[in-house]
């Protein structure tokens, strides 16, 4: 049977119109990309909960942190590569410094452009983002966790930046996914090497653990959407109970979720860690399973890595 394969950016606008209907307070915004964030639909149906502030991602930050101030719970839709870029000062001073209730979507975050270049990457924006103070960052490897994030925020009161990718991905999780912040999720027990993803790195991790026990190697395969805050807990236990970490992340090596658990672990346990990400350079330009397939983070690929890494690590 085919696996359902469904984008998380679809998923999210879903689920916002769903709860919007409900809580007048929702307001969602966008910078001219309401068909690229699927916002489209709050246009057509809720144009009293949507605004559409043109190509001026810094003055959407700031609208969104005006909004939160009377009350509003306000969810800015936009591209990744530029709302982690361009807005960052607003950011900065507008919703972290200002404690501002605002809910920061990255879409087509990672190499989701991928044919567009280096332009259009957004591969360091976790870096940059889990650096603010009380600023949760979170990457959902499917639709149905997706919309279990948003039901959360709609809850949760202080910043957020959420990164959701562009194309159809594969269902991992049941409808009914229960998410925390914070809390990282064992998808496959093992004892040789813990594979740790987050965001659309997930599901090749997964594959990669079925075809590793094929070759006899025992892998923990675990999701950590939540890069700040982590579950230090539950890495703390695979650092004492396995020793052995590949984290696998579509960002730089460079402050993303490999930099966040080393930094953690360094202090705690210091364990044997391999990252599989993208370079400390510029991307090569391809669709994103090529990009994916050429930096190693395809499934195919990781089991090769993993494979590798037990051998030297073994020696």
């Amino acid at each position: 049977m085919k696996q359902e394969m469904v984008a998380c950016r679809q998923a999210v606008a879903r689920k916002l119109f769903e709860l919007a209907k409900k809580d007048k307070s929702i307001i969602v915004l966008t910078t001219d990309a309401r068909f690229s964030t699927c916002t489209d639909i709050f246009a057509e149906n809720l144009p009293e909960q949507f605004i559409d502030v043109g190509i001026a991602e810094q003055n959407a930050v700031g609208i969104a942190a005006g909004l939160s101030k009377m009350g509003k719970k306000p969810f800015l839709l936009t591209y990744a590569c530029f709302l982690t870029a361009r807005a960052v000062d607003q950011i900065k001073v507008d919703v972290v410094y200002s404690r501002s209730n605002v809910k920061l979507f990255g879409v087509s975050g990672g190499v989701a452009y991928g044919p567009l270049g280096y332009t259009h990457h957004a591969i360091n924006d976790i870096a940059i983002m889990r650096t603010f103070p009380h600023m949760v960052v979170i990457l959902p490897s499917d639709a149905n966790q997706a919309m279990a994030v948003v039901e959360c925020l709609v809850e949760y009161v202080g910043p957020a930046y959420v990164r959701i990718g562009r194309n159809p991905v594969p269902i991992i999780y049941e409808k009914e996914f229960d998410f925390e912040i914070g809390k990282g999720y064992t998808l496959m027990d093992g004892s040789d090497v813990a594979l740790i993803g987050t965001g659309e790195t997930v599901y090749h991790c997964l594959k990669a653990g079925e075809l590793l026990k094929k070759r006899g190697v025992s892998a923990e395969v675990v999701d950590m959407p939540t890069v700040k805050p982590l579950d230090t807990s539950l890495l703390l236990d695979i650092s004492k109970r396995i020793g052995r970490i590949v984290v696998v992340e579509e960002h730089t090596m460079r402050g993303g979720l490999g930099s966040a658990i080393a930094e953690f672990l360094s202090t705690r346990n210091p364990t044997i860690m391999k990252f599989i990400s993208l370079p400390d350079d510029f991307v090569i330009t391809g669709t994103q399973p090529e990009i994916f397939r050429y930096y190693g983070l395809s499934y195919d690929r990781l089991v090769e890595e993993v494979v590798s890494f037990l051998s030297e690590v073994r020696r």
